[in-house]
């Protein structure tokens, strides 16, 4: 959220690349703009180039004449720092800029995120580059907020970096020997006598494929390092920006789930939370909510600003399909109900040449509003304007949590085992659909985050378990929690050193089970278990496992292993602790998730027919509950409550009826 008294309304808006345009088409776009509704503009994303032409020259003009323009128009601004693609000038002069690909291959000047994050040269420019833009910029009162650089991302791997690899290391570590320890480099022989023996791990050292390495304790490592080390450049901007200007909130665009950077990590140093979202067409639903409810909690359920979307089409699939009538705003709406408080697209206008020509924009090449995605984003536009501030600041209370881990991420790709099928986020989706599909608001936290509010925690695929993290989860059980984990949990620590004397490691009390093996089963084979009276499918891993003081609540019905548990319960303390020792579908997790909620009164919002998501958020205006309806046919939803649409005004009493067409949306305030 911008928290900002200059913001009264959802933001609405995106990127605009005036700078693209010859200057007499900048007057047409603002009057397309300002009948769109627009009220916000990201600003200088890529203009680098245009900005400084070598060490010591900079060239603010037109940047000027793009600042007073919006600024008279009564556009707010999202002002960018434009480091995200170094000048060709800055390649040529300083190849130490230039990042190396996981292949050992040395780039050249191209592309974007090409600049090596631990470059000398980089961090010099660029921190100048900000300092600079803050000093011309701060006191133009339409800025709300500042966007460092665009989409950090990728992995470098050439000398800066693995030389600042070993210094992470020496700070990390202390010793040599202690970094032989935690990497277990006893075994093949592959002891370092010196910090100076270690290289970087790509393929031409320790890797054989992207996610598999011999050595996972030293790749793991260089994940962290990695994503540090493209952090400190976001916090070495921010740092130079908020000197200046300290009351001007500070983010930069996010990815939803994006495996290279811990976002939790990174988190910590945003004013606020931003994001990209871009599903392709036939993205599941639950998809895309597990990633707003991600970006929420990134910030403990504060509210985020949703800064890019396609308002049509994206231009990077295989079939670039258009968004279909009415699915720009439900995806819009869906964004805001699981707590965006903007609502921003790239781009405003669409550019003429390069890769991103055919990407869907606001003012298309044809250059007026007469077109189907003008009027949808005007009549957006509109609502908008409509809801006001009713819904800022709203929080979404929930009693159940998802965690979610980068750590685990990683370690679960790197773990040379059990399955090449096993997908740490596929296995956290799986759980978070079954609440999505009851309509149970949920929070996706972190290993770090308090767990007392919540009576229902799910940690899926919790290989690791890192130091005092078993212990917070002891507690929480034994004070009346109940918590939930699945095959493959509890086996090593956050060095990736497997935990000796059975697993599930340090769960293994908390759960009351030993796993003695696990079977990986190939893509056409499965067993099976029964759950309440059904059959259901078991696939992937069958964790082979005996009760210690668990109850077994089903069990497997084939191969050698008939009869021994698939699901268990242990009743630990005041609370409960479950195990689900397979994957299995959609049906399950929605059954056994929806039981155990029952069973500690945690009540769905709404129960809903297939494709109607349902979500509430809270604040002084009242209580708002979403109805979204992701189907292709008109549903009808009987009500458990009262309340006004916001959009039609049509007020509802306990018992109506709220018709919802296909692709339809309903907010419903309760005050």
């Amino acid at each position: 959220m911008i928290e900002s008294n200059k913001v009264q309304k959802i933001l609405y808006g995106g990127d605009y690349n005036p700078e693209q345009w010859p200057e007499e088409t900048w007057k047409e776009d603002m009057r397309l703009l300002k009948l769109a509704h627009i009220d916000i503009v990201t600003l200088n994303v890529f203009s680098w180039a245009s900005l400084q032409s070598d060490e010591n020259t900079y060239h603010f003009e037109k940047l000027d004449k793009i600042m007073d323009m919006v600024k008279e128009n009564g556009l707010k601004v999202c002002l960018a720092t434009s480091t995200g693609a170094h000048p060709a000038w800055m390649a040529r002069k300083y190849p130490d800029i230039l990042r190396t690909e996981f292949n050992g291959m040395k780039r050249k000047f191209g592309s974007r995120h090409n600049s090596c994050p631990n470059s000398p040269t980089y961090k010099k420019y660029a921190k100048a580059l900000a300092v600079k833009l803050a000093e011309r910029y701060k006191n133009y009162d339409n800025i709300v907020a500042w966007h460092i650089s665009n989409e950090f991302g990728g992995m470098c791997y050439c000398e800066n970096c693995e030389r600042n690899f070993r210094e992470w290391l020496k700070n990390k570590y202390k010793t040599i020997d202690e970094v032989n320890h935690v990497w277990d480099t006893a075994f093949w022989g592959h002891t370092f006598y010196d910090f100076e023996d270690i290289v970087v791990p790509n393929m031409l050292s320790e890797h054989f494929a992207p996610n598999r390495t011999t050595f996972q304790g030293i790749s793991l490592d260089y994940r962290r390092f990695n994503s540090e080390s493209i952090m400190n450049c976001y916090r070495m901007e921010y740092d130079a920006i908020h000197e200046i200007t300290p009351d001007i909130p500070i983010t930069t665009n996010l990815m939803g789930a994006y495996q290279d950077l811990d976002y939790q990590m990174w988190a910590k140093y945003m004013d606020f939370i931003s994001w990209d979202n871009y599903p392709a067409n036939d993205t599941p639903m639950e998809d895309t909510s597990l990633k707003h409810d991600l970006m929420r909690g990134l910030k403990q359920g504060k509210p985020f600003a949703l800064i890019e979307q396609t308002p049509s089409v994206t231009n990077w699939l295989p079939y670039n399909s258009l968004k279909r009538p009415g699915v720009m705003r439900l995806w819009s709406y869906q964004a805001v109900a699981h707590g965006a408080d903007t609502v921003m697209f790239f781009q405003m206008k669409r550019s003429i040449g390069a890769c991103e020509k055919y990407h869907g924009a606001i003012i298309d090449h044809v250059g007026h509003e007469n077109t189907r995605v003008f009027r949808e984003i005007t009549e957006l536009g509109a609502e908008l304007e409509k809801i006001g501030s009713l819904t800022l600041g709203g929080r979404t209370e929930s009693k159940a949590a998802v965690i979610f881990d980068w750590d685990n991420w990683w370690a679960t790709d790197y773990s040379a085992g059990p399955s090449v099928n096993l997908h740490y986020f596929d296995e956290v989706l799986n759980y978070y659909k079954a609440f999505n599909n009851l309509n149970i608001p949920v929070d996706m936290i972190s290993v770090e985050d308090d767990l007392s509010k919540y009576s229902l925690v799910i940690a899926p695929l919790l290989y690791m378990v890192k130091t005092g993290h078993d212990e917070k989860i002891r507690n929480f059980v034994n004070n009346g929690g109940h918590f939930l984990t699945t095959f493959f949990s509890g086996y090593v620590d956050e060095h990736d050193l497997v935990t000796i004397g059975g697993y599930p490691g340090k769960l293994r009390d908390i759960l009351g089970i030993w796993v003695e093996e696990e079977d990986a089963l190939p893509d056409d084979a499965s067993n099976s278990f029964t759950y309440q009276g059904v059959t259901y499918p078991a696939t992937l891993i069958c964790d082979l496992l005996h009760t210690e003081n668990a109850q077994a609540l089903s069990a497997y019905e084939k191969d050698f292993y008939a009869g021994m548990p698939a699901l268990t319960r242990n009743s630990f303390g005041k609370g409960a602790a479950y195990y689900v020792a397979t994957r299995s579908n959609a049906d399950f997790y929605r059954q056994f998730i929806g039981d155990i909620c029952k069973e500690i009164s945690i009540e769905p919002i709404i129960n809903t027919p297939e494709d109607i998501e349902v979500t509430k958020r809270s604040n002084d205006n009242g209580t708002f509950l979403f109805f979204l309806n992701h189907g292709e046919e008109k549903v009808d939803i009987v009500l458990n409550c009262g309340g006004t649409d916001i959009l039609t005004d049509n007020v509802y009493q306990n018992g109506d009826t709220l018709a919802l067409g296909a692709k339809g949306v309903a907010i419903l305030r309760q005050k």
